[in-house]
């Protein structure tokens, strides 16, 4: 079949799994370029310019957005390309990459990967849902999209420690966070609001997922579909330390879906409050509880 080129831009996170694979973005420039596609490949010296830059090149015109790095990258190409013609494609390359596997994209093996990108460029992009976030101290003057998971407990305390510790470096930080933030470990009283129904409860973990999976491979929600038009809100009840750090192993491989403290909840829109919490979706930050939720069918077409 003949190839139909392509203008594609290729945004490429130099630090992806620690700087260690460097090599994946100019290999997939590389073998765009050799199957008759045009590559404009954009590598910045940090996030906050590679997005102003990887925008700035897709609204100059491009058939496609490719993003060479983990969730955050996916995450960065989400917010460009939301609710556009435009299609994400994901060679993954960082140390989580969850929306890449959910999406059935090969994510430790980057040739496959990239066979799988360019296959995908030749026929029509499968198209999925995204999530929204209405945040801010107006609890509503910022919108960020998120593909896979809103994290609003441990998952997330933990995360927002890490980010702030400057030592060690590497993903031993987050271990170090973890240990830190279990030994305070406690059950907090969210109120939330799901499709207008009030819900109050004490929970240790909520997260609103569209994805399985998050954090590199914690199947939190086994279940979810990418393109089923609904959340699943992923609760957990509060339970002892030794029981929690008992759990984790079964959410790795999806084995705590039956347990006592463990909820689940199809919706569309969620309202989550807590005091002291911090959000993250997808991985990266997103600010201090209340957030509010939609999610929005169809948003995001992906070369999958």
């Amino acid at each position: 079949m003949p190839v139909s080129p392509r203008t594609v831009v290729v945004a490429v996170n130099p630090m992806a799994s620690f700087g260690r694979r460097r090599e994946v973005g100019p290999r997939v420039v590389e073998r765009l370029r050799a199957a008759g596609h045009t590559a404009v490949a954009v590598d910045e010296a940090n996030i906050e310019l590679l997005r102003r830059e990887t925008a700035r090149a897709v609204a100059a015109g491009a058939h496609a957005l490719v993003v060479v790095g983990g969730d955050g990258m996916a995450n960065l190409g989400i917010n460009i390309v939301a609710q556009t013609d435009i299609p994400l494609g994901i060679v993954p390359s960082g140390t989580g990459n969850d929306l890449a596997d959910g999406l059935g994209i090969p994510t430790d093996d980057s040739e496959a990967a990239i066979d799988l990108l360019l296959t995908a460029l030749q026929r029509a992009p499968r198209v999925i849902d995204a999530g929204l976030v209405r945040h801010g101290e107006l609890h509503a003057e910022l919108t960020t999209w998120f593909g896979c998971v809103l994290s609003a407990g441990f998952d997330a305390t933990v995360n927002e420690r890490a980010n702030l510790m400057t030592r060690p470096r590497g993903r031993s930080r987050y271990v170090f966070a973890l240990l830190r933030e279990l030994a305070t470990l406690h059950a907090r009283p969210y109120r939330i609001m799901v499709d207008g129904e009030q819900l109050a409860t004490d929970a240790m973990l909520v997260s609103v997922a569209n994805n399985r999976s998050l954090g590199g491979g914690m199947r939190i929600v086994p279940h979810a579909e990418l393109d089923d038009g609904r959340f699943d809100l992923f609760i957990v009840t509060a339970m002892s330390r030794l029981r929690f750090l008992r759990l984790f192993p079964k959410v790795f491989r999806g084995e705590h879906t039956g347990l006592r403290e463990v909820s689940f909840r199809a919706l569309s829109t969620v309202r989550i409050d807590a005091d002291g919490v911090i959000a993250y979706a997808d991985g990266e930050r997103i600010g201090p509880l209340p957030v509010e939720v939609a999610i929005v069918p169809g948003a995001l077409r992906v070369l999958a």
